[in-house]
């Protein structure tokens, strides 16, 4: 397995992975393994954004919303002359 090292990571950002893994149950070094893992795996699903929020919010159900009448393609406005 490879090994990385992160420098100048805010203090804030460590005190944040320390209060993460403690919540889990595990040690910073496997929380941050976990969480590069995740964003890894989500980025190369293959989905787009809009695909990826329908996959969210379809479970939750949804609304019809009632689309506006067309409208005819306004002409173009004349710049110069």
């Amino acid at each position: 397995m490879a090994s990385i090292t992160i420098r100048r990571l805010e203090d804030s950002v460590k005190s944040k992975l320390r209060l993460r893994a403690a919540m889990h149950g595990r040690s910073m070094e496997e929380e941050a393994r976990e969480i590069l893992k995740a964003g890894v795996t989500a980025q190369s699903d293959g989905l787009n954004l809009a695909e990826s929020i329908r996959c969210h919010i379809t479970p939750l159900g949804g609304i019809d919303l009632a689309l506006p009448p067309r409208q005819a393609v306004r002409r173009p406005p004349k710049f110069g002359r």
